[in-house]
């Protein structure tokens, strides 16, 4: 097995953290508790997604709020939050609050364009202003600036026994150096860089000269940093789907090779007017899949990882997974479990 120039420096994982319509507290519960073992097992970040009007996490910010009283040392981040739903002011003062309950914490992944189905729900999400929205980097860049501090309003003072701020209070220090950009493009990628971001990179990328995706990945992280004031020193994360079967019984082998098999058609070819590329799932044992790993073009070039969760599994398939990615496929790659780092 061929050896990386640096080890694995920070492992994570994301989850999608569905849930019954019925009883939707289990399936929060679920995912609470699923951060938590990450933290035990010395996972360097927990990151969860949005979805709106699914069932999956529709207030990511929530949940890490509560999962920030549950943990105490494993960063906790959003992969990635539409601001197309967010009014970025009123979502800088909830991420300073949770980044702060944490005590320093947070990582915000965001992206941005208009809604999913959008049509359909403007006149709930935006009744006087549908038609005038900006759904541009431009919500981006009014976030980071509320975030790092800037001032919001002209006014600040005292009124009777009220004090009021010229800038989003907590002002959480630091914050605005973890705020991620979910990428999948070159433009963003360079956007991104050139905004002092970092840079998330998933399963899904915008095929815009060829349908490898490693090296679509590939170029898209160097342009990020030939872009980013850090050069090649800028964040970077990946976040394939990957399930290790090191301790995994026959059943649930069978249950993942089967759930890899049904989604593997639709990373041949692209899909939508974006163009949109699926990675392969990787499924195997722990060397089986570092090997793999190890010769695919985006990996080479990253130092932190955030291995998605298939979205379908049971509680007891996450423990496993997660356990054998801890406890196998992580020093694998050459990473130690935070509590083993000098």
């Amino acid at each position: 097995m061929p050896l990386p120039s640096e080890p694995l420096r920070k492992l994570g994982f994301l989850t999608i953290g569905l849930f019954d319509a019925d009883d939707p507290r289990r399936g929060h519960e679920s995912t609470l508790n699923v951060i938590q073992l990450g933290e035990e097992l010395g996972f360097d970040s927990a990151w969860v997604r949005h979805r709106h009007l699914q069932y999956g996490i529709s207030s990511p910010v929530a949940v890490l709020a509560a999962a920030s009283q549950r943990t105490s040392r494993i960063h906790l981040g959003t992969a990635v939050i539409p601001l197309g739903w967010e009014n970025p002011l009123r979502l800088a003062e909830d991420l300073a609050t949770v980044d702060v309950l944490s005590g320093g914490r947070l990582n915000p992944g965001i992206s941005v364009g208009p809604p999913i189905h959008y049509d359909q729900v403007k006149h709930a999400l935006y009744p006087d202003t549908a038609d005038v929205e900006d759904f541009s980097y431009a919500r981006v860049e009014r976030l980071l600036s509320h975030i790092r501090g800037e001032p919001v309003t002209t006014y600040s003072g005292t009124e009777g026994f009220e004090v009021f701020s010229d800038r989003v209070q907590p002002h959480a220090r630091g914050l605005g150096q973890r705020v991620w950009y979910g990428g999948g493009s070159v433009r963003s990628a360079k956007w991104a860089g050139e905004h002092g971001m970092n840079f998330l990179s998933s399963n899904v990328v915008q095929a815009e000269d060829t349908l490898d995706f490693a090296e679509i990945q590939r170029v898209q992280i160097q342009t990020f940093r030939a872009h980013h004031p850090d050069g090649d020193k800028a964040r970077v994360s990946q976040g394939l789907v990957v399930i290790p079967t090191d301790t995994a019984t026959a059943e649930q082998r069978a249950k993942y090779e089967e759930f890899v098999l049904r989604r593997t058609p639709r990373t041949s070819e692209t899909h939508g007017p974006r163009r949109l590329l699926f990675a392969r799932d990787l499924v195997g044992t722990s060397d089986q899949i570092a090997e793999q790993l190890y010769a695919h073009a985006g990996f080479q070039l990253v130092d932190e990882v955030a291995f998605a969760l298939p979205f379908t599994f049971d509680h007891e398939d996450y423990v496993q997974i997660l356990t054998d990615i801890a406890t196998k496929l992580g020093p694998a790659l050459g990473w130690r479990a935070t509590s083993d780092h000098p």
